[in-house]
């Protein structure tokens, strides 16, 4: 009984370890979400800005025409490289969810074995021991 008591006991250690490591997950997975949403709406942002600036039909010469083409590429060359930087972004978001995901199996795994450790125990505890009773009759019966 001892033995059942100091295993649950472990168990419940482990639970608790294993929930520091699921709100580990949790926050790693926020913050790899937060970064990529920044990045997904500098894109946009950057994008919208080369699109605009790309219309513009005021250029007083050929020099600020000119100024105003290296201007608009500079920006498309930004937005191209701030996609690149989202998809990275959304591939560690990705493997963040699945780790957090990972770590509430893992918890979840350790929380039910705790709770069988703790029903056995209690059973256990409750059980009648029925071998103590002196039989009836005679062994010919």
């Amino acid at each position: 009984m001892k033995e059942e008591r100091k295993r649950l006991a472990r168990l419940h250690r482990l639970e608790k370890i294993r929930d520091i490591a699921k709100q580990t997950a949790a926050a790693e997975a926020a913050r790899a979400e937060s970064t990529l949403s920044q990045l997904r709406t500098l894109s946009d942002r950057t994008r919208r800005l080369a699109s605009d600036y790309a219309n513009r039909r005021e250029a007083a010469d050929g020099a600020a025409l000119h100024q105003l083409g290296s201007f608009v590429s500079g920006l498309q060359a930004l937005s191209r490289t701030t996609d690149g930087d989202a998809l990275r972004a959304q591939s560690i978001a990705d493997a963040k969810q699945q780790q957090l995901a990972e770590a509430e199996r893992r918890r979840a795994a350790i929380e039910e074995r705790a709770a069988l450790q703790a029903r056995l125990i209690a059973k256990a505890a409750h059980q009648p021991i029925l071998s103590g009773r002196k039989t009836s009759g005679t062994g010919l019966e």
